[in-house]
């Protein structure tokens, strides 16, 4: 039993659906239109108010999700939280109203578990397709061939910045709609070229907007019923008829869609010009189901990170047997120390394998390079979050350790950065074989035994210990080495 939730720039989703053995069924879904987009400030601060909506609908979903008996759950932010100067300072209130951590994703990840969720729900791995998401705070285009991504980029436009942007006091007319759709054709005309090189059987709109409007189209009897060109300027017409986003009433449509139903369209109109689309389909599937289908893949070792990992270690030609002889030494190291929880297992294992990626632009100061690869790169399947973990592992895998300043006071983080760290020296060391005659813990100071005969085996290795002696003295943390007979 899972449960994805999706805390967006229009509104708050959830789903909780449960795997049968062949798809996810959803037995649960809730919906708060609470505009979160709407709610930043010239500063692009959320406002007060904004925060205490937001909290107030997670804590009514708490209590939706707490009357399941759930496996797992993932609570995912978009665009608005990616973008708002005061995220850090909201996110701990919003964690608590729900009860579960909060995932900022980059727009790359959001479209990869857009397409995901579409992929799964069609299951038609020979078709190639194009996906459209059209959200509050951006909008996602994807294209790909059954369940393999070809190309994916998040523009940040949505519904949100279209509405408020050009229908200035909720006003429609004519050279609002034209304005606002020349603007929406600025954001893709660069990327054209790069879906060009890519032929697709059939055009896909997966988000609320999108079925929003192809239902008005449908329920209105506008142009032939469907998502076209030709309907779609028939509902522009009809729009600017009522003149105000007050003013609108058409059959099938909710009125808190109203407000961003104007700058959805402008860009789904913009979208097809661009890209020469002359039909496309609305479906039910997208971002939640995309988030349950990845949890169900991780928990049957699909682990789509995995697979980002080694091909970021392949791109940049990361000597793989170091690679996993560090992986495999931390991992181990890590689970001598019996952390609080998992938390950071494969964190520790994948900043293993990533340890010398910066290698790629200097021996010289290669842990920073590596930091900052990994922090800054398109990692499908990762969050902001893991990002971020693994490059302040990777970055505290040597030197000086005040660098890494409040990650040490988390407990978890300092067993996982000294798991990483000694892994680094054992591998430096050449020590070789099983480690079953490691002795590792924290209690008030770092206890490490190891036999003595490694000394005189590798030579080097009462140097890199001497030094690691050193750096964690500098933070107030005793290292102390015993020697088995």
């Amino acid at each position: 039993m899972f449960a994805a939730v999706d805390l967006g720039s229009n509104s708050f989703r959830l789903h909780v659906g449960h795997h049968d053995g062949k798809t996810i069924r959803i037995i649960k879904s809730a919906r708060e239109p609470i505009r979160l987009g709407a709610g930043l400030d010239e500063h692009g601060m959320l406002t007060p108010q904004a925060m205490r909506v937001a909290t107030e609908s997670l804590a009514r979903f708490a209590t939706v999700l707490g009357a399941y008996q759930l496996d797992a759950v993932r609570v995912v932010a978009t665009n608005t939280l990616r973008i708002a100067g005061n995220s850090a300072d909201f996110l701990p209130l919003a964690e608590k109203a729900i009860g579960y951590p909060i995932e900022i994703i980059s727009g790359e990840e959001e479209g990869r578990l857009i397409y995901l969720g579409v992929a799964c729900a069609l299951d038609n791995p020979g078709e190639r397709r194009l996906v459209l998401d059209i959200g509050g705070g951006s909008t996602e285009v994807i294209v790909g061939k059954g369940l393999d991504i070809l190309a994916v980029e998040s523009f940040s436009t949505g519904t949100v910045r279209q509405s408020d942007g050009f229908f200035i006091g909720g006003r429609i007319d004519d050279a609002n709609f034209d304005a606002a759709i020349m603007s929406a054709r600025g954001y893709f005309e660069d990327a054209v070229p790069l879906y060009k090189n890519h032929v697709w059987d059939m055009a896909y709109g997966s988000s609320g907007t999108l079925r929003s409007i192809s239902e008005a189209i449908a329920r209105n009897g506008l142009g032939d019923g469907t998502l076209t060109l030709p309907s779609l300027n028939a509902l522009r017409q009809r729009l600017i008829g009522f003149g105000h986003v007050d003013a609108i009433q058409l059959a099938g449509m909710k009125p808190d869609r109203a407000p961003v139903l104007v700058g959805g369209l402008a860009i789904l109109m913009a979208v097809m010009q661009e890209m020469d689309i002359s039909k496309m389909l609305p479906i039910e599937a997208g971002l939640r189901l995309g988030v349950m289908w990845d949890m169900q893949l991780r928990a049957t070792r699909h682990d789509r990170r995995e697979q980002s990992v080694r091909g970021f270690l392949q791109r940049f030609q990361v000597d793989e047997t170091r690679a996993n002889r560090t992986a495999d030494i931390a991992s181990t190291l890590y689970a001598c120390l019996k952390p609080g929880n998992d938390a950071y297992t494969r964190p520790v294992y994948w900043s293993g394998l990533l340890h010398e990626v910066g290698m790629a632009v200097s021996h010289s100061g290669f842990h920073k390079h590596g930091a900052y690869m990994i922090e800054n790169a398109d990692l499908s399947g990762f969050t902001n979050r893991e990002q971020r973990l693994m490059s302040q592992l990777i970055l505290g895998q040597k030197g000086n350790l005040k660098k890494l300043d409040r990650m040490l006071l988390d407990p978890d983080f300092v067993r996982a950065v000294l798991a990483l760290r000694l892994a680094v020296v054992f591998m430096h060391a050449r020590i070789e074989g099983s480690l079953q005659q490691v002795g590792l813990r924290i209690r008030n100071r770092i206890e490490l035994e190891f036999p003595r005969a490694w000394l005189d085996a590798h030579p080097t290795l009462a140097f890199w210990l001497q030094k690691e002696r050193d750096y964690w003295k500098d933070v107030g943390t005793e290292l102390q080495v015993r020697h088995a007979a």
